[in-house]
């Protein structure tokens, strides 16, 4: 398997790209075709829903960045992480885990948690 912390990262820069073009090159590079994610609050279950998903995420959280927190695990061909969200004041506003499946170095599937949410987001 690809470096689980590598693939961590890119999965990050996905979620930090506000460009609609370059996200959707970086899911192409990263995240298989037939790519799925969920989490307790939205679904997509290919690159193209998932870029959608990513673009609303940006729409209702402008200036938001995220950010790994703590170690990346990898296990065979799993991997787990931390994250953060956040405006530059406040990065670690949103917080998360997600745990993901990878297919010859690339992501097949991730679902989410959201660990730390402030009421109204």
């Amino acid at each position: 398997m690809t470096d689980a912390a590598h693939i961590a990262e890119r999965y990050i820069a996905v979620w930090n790209e506000t460009d609609p073009v370059r996200r959707n090159a970086l899911l192409v590079q990263g995240w298989t075709e037939d790519a799925t994610y969920v989490d307790p609050l939205m679904r997509g279950d290919d690159r193209d829903q998932i870029g959608t998903l990513i673009g609303g995420v940006h729409q209702r959280f402008p200036g938001f960045r995220f950010a790994l927190d703590g170690r990346v695990d990898g296990h065979g061909d799993r991997i787990r992480f931390s994250w953060t969200l956040g405006p530059q004041a406040e990065p670690d506003m949103i917080k998360g885990t997600d745990f993901a499946v990878i297919e010859e170095g690339r992501l097949k599937s991730v679902t989410g948690f959201l660990d730390k949410v402030p009421p109204g987001a």
